[in-house]
């Protein structure tokens, strides 16, 4: 159908990617699926990872030089000076962690958490991984003589490649098991972040943190009143990030305030704006053309703002951070030099080797224990769907450290030698951990058809 056609039929014409012309029908329509899935995302995040593991090994020299550039921002009253990898770590990943907050919020009020008995399992079983994992590290580097400060790496679970590891499996996982993931990870972020927070600030500053808590305050305040417009709330969001950038606590956690102050319910209640809607249907289908176009933008606006502003902010930003943020992040830091004794370093040295032992072993034996012991106990019940089967196989997943693992081996260590031997770990732990929780899953399926059949 043509445009002219499609005007005087009063159909809805299809934008150009949903057209039946060759480039979306074969490339745009199949990559947008390919996106829309968990597997996406994660795929993306591994091809960067590994572009950068091979641009610092070919090209070392251009590599540090382009992450090591320091850029600086004067603001009159404060001047910062960071390098491209910190800009990435401290300020696009605040980006990364608000939008987690916000998944937080959102199955706090409404999702898998909202229910204490039905949350009750996954919860236990996340905070087992975490108290396994750290564990695991501890004991080791006590024995070992190691690097305790590392003990807080392998706590850590990347939800993306968590869920879409799982999606590789598909069918063969129960259906339960995505919800289960989605909540272990969930509680993983939230308590990965208070460690981020309480863990690793330095320098303290009473005042900077004074005038952080203000700015919050004023986002709240802006709220209550009823101020909608975007540009006000970017702008104290920058203030904010300043603030506990400059305050000594990491400058993501401002993210996560933001995330927690984010309003999940919406300015209009949906039937009041249903009823306004259907007044102005007349003026939109009507003959005057100027009168029906200020019906549409006002309609427009009233229904954009029936969404709550969590909703919104997760839809809008959700694929920002995990196209762009995640994988730049995996640019700026996974690329570390990759030797024969660097391997062996990052397999039998402490700091490697507790890494490895905690994301690999002691998570998931961790959330087992945990999650027994609650059922055990008569605390809590199992998951409906789901046995001791589908929960030993999934919990090797929860060994799949990558992103955050990463991101606390940069705060944890100084050192650029053990940073890359904590980095060359994660990898290979995270690689091991997802070989053997899609391994399970299949097994599992395979002995369920096979009992099946007998």
């Amino acid at each position: 159908m043509t445009r002219e056609t499609s005007k005087r039929s009063g159909q809805m014409r299809k934008p150009w990617a949903q057209s039946e012309r060759a480039v979306p029908r074969l490339v745009v329509r199949p990559l947008e699926r390919f996106l829309h899935r968990e597997a996406g995302s994660a795929a993306l995040l591994m091809a960067m990872a590994l572009v950068a593991l091979v641009w610092a090994n070919a090209w070392p020299g251009s590599y540090g030089k382009i992450w090591t550039t320091v850029v600086t921002i004067d603001l009159g009253v404060v001047t910062i000076a960071e390098d491209m990898r910190h800009w990435v770590n401290d300020l696009l990943m605040a980006v990364f962690f608000y939008v987690v907050s916000l998944e937080i919020k959102r199955e706090v009020l409404f999702g898998s958490l909202r229910s204490a008995r039905t949350a009750a399992v996954p919860v236990g079983a996340a905070l087992g991984t975490m108290v396994g994992a750290a564990f695991s590290y501890l004991a080791l580097n006590l024995i070992m003589d190691g690097d305790l400060r590392g003990w807080a790496i392998p706590i850590a679970t990347d939800i993306a490649f968590a869920i879409g590891a799982l999606g590789l499996v598909g069918r063969r996982a129960p259906r339960e098991l995505r919800a289960f993931m989605l909540t272990l990870a969930v509680v993983d972020d939230l308590a990965t972040i208070a460690v981020i927070g309480f863990g690793f600030s330095a320098g303290i500053s009473v005042a900077w943190l004074g005038a952080a808590a203000l700015f919050a305050g004023l986002v709240f305040v802006a709220q209550r009143i009823g101020i909608r417009s975007l540009v006000v709330y970017v702008l104290l969001a920058g203030a904010l990030w300043l603030a506990v950038f400059e305050g000594g606590v990491h400058a993501t956690i401002a993210g996560v305030v933001l995330g927690f102050l984010t309003p999940a319910v919406a300015f209009h209640h949906r039937r009041a704006t249903g009823e306004v809607v259907a007044e102005k249907l007349a003026a939109i289908s009507g003959p005057d053309l100027e009168l029906g176009e200020r019906a549409l933008l006002e309609t427009a606006m009233l229904t954009r703002e029936s969404v709550s502003p969590l909703a919104r902010m997760e839809e809008r930003l959700h694929p920002w951070s995990a196209f762009l943020v995640l994988p730049l992040f995996a640019l700026a830091n996974a690329g570390v030099p990759i030797s024969a004794d660097g391997i062996g370093d990052s397999l039998t040295g402490p700091v490697g080797l507790g890494i490895a032992l905690g994301l690999v072993v002691g998570a998931p034996l961790g959330g087992i224990l945990f999650a027994w012991g609650l059922i055990r106990s008569g605390a809590a019940r199992m998951p409906e769907g789901l046995d001791w089967a589908a929960i030993s196989a999934v919990a090797p997943l929860k060994g799949i450290g990558f992103t955050v693992a990463i991101f606390i081996s940069t705060l944890a260590f100084d050192e650029v030698a053990l940073q890359n031997e904590a980095k060359l770990a994660i990898l290979v732990a995270s690689a091991v951990a997802a070989l053997l929780g899609i391994s399970a899953l299949i097994a599992r399926h395979a002995r369920l058809r096979s009992l099946a059949r007998s």
